[in-house]
């Protein structure tokens, strides 16, 4: 297990990689990524059971799905950094030819790529139906998925959820970047979720609500909760409070860097803001 302090010093040269990769091919979503470096760095480092020799089958292992796609930048960092392909790749960030394309995909047999993604709504009914097969299976690992909370404005997340609930599959752990930001504007400027604590647990779903989504032992902590709580006979969801643009100061507190690339200008601030600790590519 990694100290704290390491995870941390992984999370600024994750967020040196993000801000990199989009900047190189000015195109990407940097906002997103960024707000979720510490949730993908707690789950590959010190959460998730897998291994770095891949297979699309993911047997005795537990199995992650990123819904929201186009925040592709964070998860591609953290895999490279986690040793499933060189960290050199990452340079070919939305290049012609590249595995690593702006949403993730299969076609290019990128290791730890299990499914396309990038069409909201669509990841938890794969999450379900991965978690059931496990069951199925006789395996006692997991399965994990990440949304964004403006995801939730889709009707087939609803369909999943009473899906997942209906048929006690409680080996599932769904997780909501709940920044309140999405594309267009702030969250509740553009559809209101309401209550969304009381829409999961509405559809039969245990729901754990964390506040400091950028505060490393926070998210590892919420995630072995989410673990704790399996196999009770209901999926897990975890609304994790996150900052859009998290650890670059210009890009907090607005939804405005949830698609935009920083200029030469702005790449420069956002490195000073993050120490190079493990090398750039």
């Amino acid at each position: 297990m990694a100290s704290i302090a390491e995870l941390e010093s992984l999370a600024s040269q994750v967020r040196r990689d993000i801000v990199r990769m989009v900047h190189a091919n000015n195109s990407g979503h940097p906002g997103g990524s960024l707000g979720c470096v510490e949730f993908f760095i707690a789950l590959y480092k010190e959460i998730l059971n897998h291994n770095t020799d891949f297979d699309m089958d993911g047997i005795d292992e537990d199995l992650f799905f990123l819904s929201n796609g186009h925040i592709s930048p964070v998860w591609y960092s953290v895999l490279a950094r986690t040793g499933y392909f060189e960290v050199s790749e990452l340079a070919t960030f939305r290049k012609l030819d590249s595995r690593l394309q702006g949403h993730p995909a299969t076609e290019e047999g990128l290791p730890g790529i299990r499914i396309a993604s990038g069409s909201l709504g669509q990841g938890l009914s794969v999450g379900a139906g991965a978690a059931l097969a496990k069951k199925l299976n006789g395996e006692d690992k997991l399965v994990y998925t990440l949304h964004g909370d403006g995801e939730l404005q889709e009707g087939q997340i609803w369909e999943a959820a009473i899906y997942a609930a209906g048929n006690k599959v409680d080996n599932l752990i769904a997780t909501v970047d709940y920044n309140g930001r999405q594309i267009d504007g702030d969250l509740e400027d553009v559809l209101s979720l309401g209550d969304l604590e009381g829409k999961w647990k509405s559809f039969g779903w245990d729901v754990i609500v964390e506040e400091k989504g950028n505060d490393m032992q926070a998210v590892i902590n919420v995630l072995n909760d989410a673990k704790s709580r399996t196999g009770k006979g209901k999926p897990v969801v975890i609304l994790l409070k996150t900052e859009m643009g998290a650890g670059v100061d210009f890009m907090m507190g607005t939804h405005k860097w949830h698609g935009s690339a920083p200029n030469d200008e702005q790449l420069a601030d956002a490195l000073s803001q993050n120490a190079e600790t493990l090398g750039d590519y």
